[in-house]
Formats: structure tokens, C-alpha cells, sequence
């Protein structure tokens, strides 16, 4: 996809930071969208077609009910499922067009399933309105033996139309939820997904780890969805018969419940399989506060089930909206930090065309050597132990990996226990691989 440089503008550390920015709102939009979407689709055609087949008219009811809250309308499926997913195609291209043109594979295809899924399941949403029309007229005769034929064929049509379509779409959709996970997480992973074919990589453990927590907010956010449709919006449906409204309830909070009962379990999985440089306190810090909704979820839908006390659906719907919102800004603060070199690399391109553009001189240039001899030597040496190890004993294993090394730096981790943990040495980016390549330069002297 050579093609897509061409598209990549100049941009600063403080342009890539605000794509950051855009991302975290485009997927806080995108992902509650999908989840609902998604979720409730799969159990709209799971009750129709137990309600067809046991004649039960409130199953076939809430199937339809279903589909009309999580497909809202036309207008909010194109910009919440498409729009804000092209967004970040766009987005995607500007940040990882030369270091992780996979991912941009992976969200071009997620896009076009998209687009298949939704004209698919409003195709699915409109033959149940035609099935109602058909309901109201099944027991309507005349003597015209070939037209009460003609309206029986086509209710059977619009029935085989109805099911097909609606299985196809979310086939389509869940296919697309799949590649989109893919492809926000090979540039989190870059180095692990590397030279790895496509199935290969939808198939790993680094992508189903995140696949599945997609899955289980699907149906937890369909569940409290349904209850905030049914028992707070505009204050409810009260118009409804009370065994329907009961069966609803019930089966919207236990959904929300089993989904996210082991939520926390694949969050903190992902907290650990992270690699260590894409961790900072602020991924620790929406880790945790994403952990502590999802049991302030499991307080307020125990108390639900208990008590069986409705006050609390609020609640639950906004937390769990937090709980997504909160994960996603997880993601992007791991998926920016992995990426702070080509951050380094991109803040240098744009200075360099920006000096051209301006007619400025070139920028002062870092001295690697000057960052050790202020900061670094006081704790290290090359060939002899001060605070911390000797280089020639630290830094073979790096095997001249500049970049390798400036992840270390710019985020230490106790390695040794012979010695004390490195602090932070508060470095740049361009600072941190100035420093790395002066010292991986100079130790081969000593080697």
C-alpha cells in the first residue's frame, strides 16, 4: 500500500498528539454503536426464530422491538458505523502508513463489511414491518384463489428474505468487528505481528484477547440498553403487558450480568501482555477505573435482581458507557506510547520540512554524548559498575537495537536484581535515541 504515503502529510508531536485525541472520541462513538448493534441483532433473530417456531407472540414481538432500539435509523448507522470508522481509517493512514500497513488492510476491509452489514440488517429491519403488515392480514379471504396464493407466496418470501438477511448482516458485522480489532492492535504490537500473514494474525492470541472483551461489552451494553429503553426513557414502557415487561427485565439484566462477569479477567490480561513499552501510570490509572465500574455494575445489578428494583437502570447504562470510554483511552495511551519513536521520527520529517518551507537553519542538533556525561554517567559506566551495571554487560543483549534501547529508556524496568530499579531519566524521545546511539557506538570500544 505504497500509494497511502503519498496521502501522509508532514505532522508535529503535537498534531499526532491531537489524532490521539480524535481517536478516543471516534472509537468512544464507534464501539458502543458496534456493541449494540451487534448484541442485539444476534438475539433479535435468536427470538424470532424461537418464536416462529413456538408461535410466541411476545418472542416475536421483542425480536422486532430489538432491532428498532439498536438500528435507531438510517442516518445514525451511517454515521456512527461508517463515518466515524472511515475517520479512522484516515487517521490510521497518517500515524501508520510506514510503520503498520496491515492494520490500514485489516480497517479498509472492516469498513467495506460495514457498509454490507448495515444495508443488510435495516433490509432485515424493514421485512419485519412487512411481517406485521402480513400478521394483520392472515386471515383475510376472497374468492380470487390466485391472489390469497399471491399473498401467501409473498408472505413466505418476506419471511425467507427477513431471516436471511438478518443472519447474513450480522455475519457481516461480526466479521468486521474482527478485523477492526485486528487492526487497532498490530500497531500496539508491532514487533510480535511482524512478517505474520493475515489469518495468522486474526488468529492469534494478541487479537481474539481483545476480541472477546469486544464480544462480552456487546452483550452487556445490549442488556442495559434494553433496560434504559424499556424502564427509564420517557419513563418507560408502561403501556405494555406486565408478563412481557417481566420477561424482558429479567432476561435484560441477567445478560448485562453474565456479560461482564468475567470482563475484568481479559482487562487485566491485556494489562499484562502489554509490552513494556506502551505502559505508563496513565494505562494503569483507566485500567483501574475501568475495573472499578464494572463492579459498581455488579453492585447495582445485584440489587437489581435482589430487590427487584428497576431504580438503578441508569446507572447501569452510564456506567457501563464509561467502562467502554475509559478502555478506549486505555488503548490509545499504550498505542501512543509504542509509538513515541515514529512520533520522533515524524516530529523530525515535519521540523526538516517546516525549515525548508520557512528558509530557517537547520536545527541544533542533540548531543548523545553531552545527555551521558549529565545524566546517564552518574549512575553508569562502560566498563566498570557505579550505581548501576557496566554497559559492556547491559548492552549486548540489545545487539545494537537503537530502538529497543530507547524504549527502555524511556520507560526502565528493574531487569537486574544485583542492582537498584533505573529512575526515570525525565528524556525526550529524540533525546533518549541520541543518548542510545552514542552509548551502543561507544561500547563496542570496550568489547
Amino acid at each position: 500500500m505504497d500509494f497511502l504515503n503519498k496521502l501522509v502529510l508532514p505532522l508535529s508531536p503535537q498534531h499526532i498528539l491531537l489524532l490521539h485525541y480524535m481517536l478516543m472520541l471516534i472509537f468512544s462513538l464507534f464501539i458502543p454503536f458496534i456493541s449494540i448493534l451487534s448484541g442485539g441483532i444476534f438475539f433479535s433473530l435468536y427470538f424470532r426464530n424461537r418464536g416462529l417456531k413456538e408461535n410466541n407472540h411476545h418472542l416475536i414481538k421483542f425480536s422486532k422491538e430489538i432491532v428498532e432500539v439498536v438500528t435507531i435509523n438510517k442516518s445514525m448507522g451511517i454515521v456512527l458505523g461508517v463515518l466515524t470508522l472511515l475517520t479512522s481509517i484516515l487517521v490510521f493512514i497518517q500515524l501508520y502508513s510506514a510503520s503498520a500497513a496491515y492494520a490500514i488492510t485489516f480497517l479498509f476491509i472492516s469498513l467495506l463489511l460495514m457498509i454490507i452489514g448495515l444495508v443488510l440488517i435495516y433490509t432485515y429491519r424493514h421485512s419485519l414491518k412487512f411481517s406485521d403488515l402480513f400478521e394483520a392480514i392472515k386471515d383475510f379471504h376472497t374468492q380470487d384463489k390466485a391472489v390469497e396464493s399471491e399473498i401467501q407466496e409473498l408472505r413466505r418470501s418476506n419471511t425467507n428474505l427477513s431471516m436471511r438477511s438478518g443472519v447474513s448482516g450480522f455475519i457481516f458485522i461480526f466479521i468486521s468487528i474482527w478485523m477492526f480489532v485486528a487492526g487497532v492492535t498490530l500497531p500496539t504490537y508491532s514487533d510480535s505481528m511482524a512478517n505474520k500473514n493475515i489469518l495468522t494474525i486474526l488468529l492469534s492470541w494478541l487479537v481474539i484477547s481483545r476480541f472477546i472483551p469486544v464480544l462480552l461489552i456487546a452483550c452487556a451494553f445490549t442488556g442495559a440498553t434494553l433496560l434504559f429503553i424499556y424502564f427509564y426513557w420517557d419513563g418507560g414502557k408502561k403501556d405494555d403487558d406486565a408478563s412481557y415487561l417481566g420477561f424482558v427485565k429479567n432476561f435484560s439484566i441477567r445478560l448485562t450480568f453474565v456479560s461482564i462477569i468475567i470482563l475484568p479477567l481479559f482487562l487485566l490480561i491485556d494489562l499484562v501482555i502489554l509490552p513494556n513499552n506502551t505502559l505508563s501510570a496513565s494505562v494503569f490509572v483507566y485500567t483501574s477505573l475501568a475495573l472499578a465500574l464494572i463492579f459498581a455494575a455488579y453492585h447495582y445489578l445485584y440489587v437489581m435482581i435482589r430487590n427487584q428494583n428497576l431504580k438503578y437502570t441508569l446507572h447501569v447504562f452510564i456506567t457501563l458507557i464509561l467502562v467502554i470510554v475509559f478502555s478506549v483511552v486505555k488503548d490509545q495511551l499504550s498505542l501512543a506510547n509504542a509509538s513515541e519513536l515514529r512520533t520522533v521520527e515524524m516530529g523530525a520529517q515535519y521540523a526538516e520540512v517546516m525549515q525548508k518551507l520557512t528558509g530557517e537553519g537547520a536545527a541544533p542538533k542533540i548531543s548523545g554524548e553531552d545527555i551521558y556525561k549529565n545524566i546517564c554517567s552518574s549512575c553508569h559506566s562502560f566498563d566498570h559498575k557505579v550505581v548501576g551495571p557496566p554497559y559492556k554487560q547491559t548492552l549486548p543483549k540489545y545487539k545494537g537495537d537503537v530502538d529497543k534501547l530507547v524504549a527502555f529508556i524511556l520507560h526502565p524496568t528493574q531487569n537486574n536484581p544485583g542492582y537498584p530499579p533505573m529512575p526515570n531519566p525525565g528524556l525526550k524521545p529524540a533525546e533518549a535515541k541520541a543518548v542510545a546511539t552514542y552509548i551502543l557506538k561507544e561500547v563496542k570500544k570496550y568489547e
